[in-house]
């Protein structure tokens, strides 16, 4: 999976005031939790957009202080008019314990059923899975050759090698619809 760097610094101040005063200097305040204690930071706000205005998942690799913690980003607080970036929740990966992070996902071939008039749907863009961190891939391959009109792939049907899907067996991936062209095909 791919690594980002990012440089924070510690913060001492907690609060709406604090936050507000760090928001106007083009700070963002963040927390990294798990696995121990709780680090209150602030980072750049152009440091991050790399991070959040993209499809892709990344590894964070956060340098606070001098101290480099390996974290994943958890949520990200946008405020309501302006969306700006309000606050943003990581959560450090431990040693060898899997990390829960939303991984992209990717359709690859021709279905059967475009091919006759179909449509091929994506439903999910991307699926969330449990997994150590060496073995996170940067996206999920689905290959959707063998789909026909009115066919889905859902989430149970996938299987990979050392990943564990935590988004639900019953969620849909993509699907092949009947449009309406192809109805009136089959009715004639």
């Amino acid at each position: 999976m791919k690594t980002l760097q990012i440089q924070a610094a510690k913060r001492a101040d907690f609060g709406k005031k604090a936050a507000k005063a760090c928001r106007r200097e083009g700070q963002i305040p963040c927390i990294l939790y798990g696995g121990g204690e709780e680090v209150a930071f602030t980072v750049d706000t152009k440091a991050v957009k790399p991070l959040i205005y993209t499809p892709n998942s990344y590894i964070v690799e956060l340098t606070i202080d001098g101290k480099v913690e390996k974290a994943v980003m958890r949520e990200v607080q946008f405020h309501p008019v302006r969306e700006q970036i309000l606050h943003i929740d990581f959560y450090r990966i431990q040693e060898g314990k899997p990390v829960a992070i939303a991984i992209p996902v990717r359709l690859t071939g021709n279905a059967a059923g475009v091919k006759v008039g179909g449509k091929l749907a994506q439903s999910a863009r991307k699926l969330t899975v449990k997994a150590l961190e060496q073995n996170l891939p940067d996206e999920i391959v689905v290959d959707v050759t063998p789909l026909n009109v009115g066919q889905t792939i859902f989430v149970g049907d996938l299987q990979f090698e050392n990943l564990q899907f935590v988004t639900p067996a019953t969620t849909a991936v993509c699907a092949v619809r009947v449009t309406r062209a192809t109805r009136a095909a089959q009715q004639q």
